[in-house]
Parts: structure tokens; C-alpha cells; sequence
């Protein structure tokens, strides 16, 4: 039997504004703001989210991949069930090129590199 994962965090509110950086009658690319949710998840503390926000606006739209909590940057909503199943097929193809940048604090000896390991351990392992 598998246990229920209990949301118990709960997002501080987020102030800033989600940019639009383009839109049609498809789909909407958007820069999520750090500290929002891409999704409002189970617990009713968190309604604010990119998808909360944006389904008042564009009603029916769908997340086609979401962004940590704490990371800003591009976000991909489709406006329709097709195009979200179009989308989220070249994401799980990986025919979709990811970047991802980071400022940091410091000297690199090395202008790029590649690191492979995990983020954090699963609780759940």
C-alpha cells in the first residue's frame, strides 16, 4: 500500500507580477517570478500559484512543465488540452532544449561545467 504525501509546506505570499513574453491563441510563455508555485499542489494554504493565476485569465490553460519554487524564469502554458499534449510530449522526448543559469558568489576556475548528481535525497528512498 502506498502512504499519502502530506503538503505541509506552505508558501510565503508572493507579491510580484508574472510577466507575459508572449502569447496567441496556442500558447503563453511567461517568466515565473522566484517564490510562487508553478502549481498550488494539495494544501488549501497555497492557492497563489502560476496556474491559479494565469486559468483567471486564460481559463482552460494547462502547465505544460512547471519551476521550483524558488527558481524565476520561463514557463510554457498551453491554452488548450491538444497543444498541452503536443508540448508535454517533445518535453518527455526531450526534443525541448533547457537552459539554466545561475549567479553566483565567487571565483570558477572553469567558465562551464556539468554537474551530475542529486538535488536532495527522496525522502521517499
Amino acid at each position: 500500500m502506498m502512504s499519502k504525501i502530506v503538503d505541509t509546506f506552505i508558501a510565503p505570499l508572493c507579491h510580484d507580477k508574472i510577466e507575459t513574453l508572449y502569447q496567441d491563441d496556442h500558447l503563453v510563455l511567461i517568466n515565473k517570478p522566484t517564490g510562487l508555485l508553478s502549481l498550488s499542489g494539495e494544501n488549501p494554504q497555497n492557492l497563489d500559484s502560476v496556474h491559479h493565476r494565469l486559468v483567471q485569465i486564460f481559463p482552460g490553460c494547462t502547465l505544460v512543465h512547471r519551476l521550483d519554487f524558488g527558481t524565476s524564469g520561463l514557463m510554457v502554458i498551453a491554452r488548450n488540452k491538444a497543444i498541452n499534449a503536443a508540448l508535454c510530449q517533445q518535453f518527455s522526448q526531450r526534443t525541448v532544449t533547457k537552459v539554466y543559469s545561475a549567479l553566483l558568489c565567487g571565483h570558477l576556475d572553469d567558465n562551464e561545467g556539468v554537474i551530475d548528481a542529486a538535488i536532495a535525497k527522496d525522502p521517499a528512498l
